[in-house]
């Protein structure tokens, strides 16, 4: 990884929720650009894999969140990215902000190969 870990992960994330929210192109086709095909995420106990993130991205798509990124800190080994960051969410008129502690490997080209995220949610401000 020759980027700052903070500027890639959050690069990374508000890159894909952008090409999600504010277009139409097809969501298997913008999960393909950034992850690979055999991607697997772990979010809290949960087991998501490339069909899982795909069907994912329809409600993402309906409700057309508002989001901002905060990364508190990362650092990068190789392939290997840790972040804690802060995922602020505004969607149907309720603000959300959501603590990530994000594991992660990425393949040469930059996109995710596999995740382990927990979550949990911070209360209202």
């Amino acid at each position: 990884m020759n980027t700052d870990p903070k500027k890639f992960i959050a690069g990374f994330i508000t890159s894909l929720t952008e090409d999600l929210v504010n277009t139409d192109e097809d969501a298997a086709t913008i999960i393909d650009r950034y992850h690979t095909p055999d991607i697997v995420q772990i979010a809290d106990g949960n087991r998501i894999d490339r069909d899982k993130l795909i069907a994912h991205t329809r409600p993402v798509r309906k409700n057309r969140p508002e989001s901002r990124m905060e990364v508190h800190e990362a650092m990068a080994d190789g392939d290997r990215l840790a972040a804690r960051y802060t995922l602020h969410v505004r969607q149907r008129g309720k603000d959300l902000a959501i603590d990530v502690h994000f594991f992660g490997r990425f393949a040469p080209d930059g996109r995710m190969r596999e995740a382990n995220l927990l979550t949990r949610a911070l209360p209202a401000a």
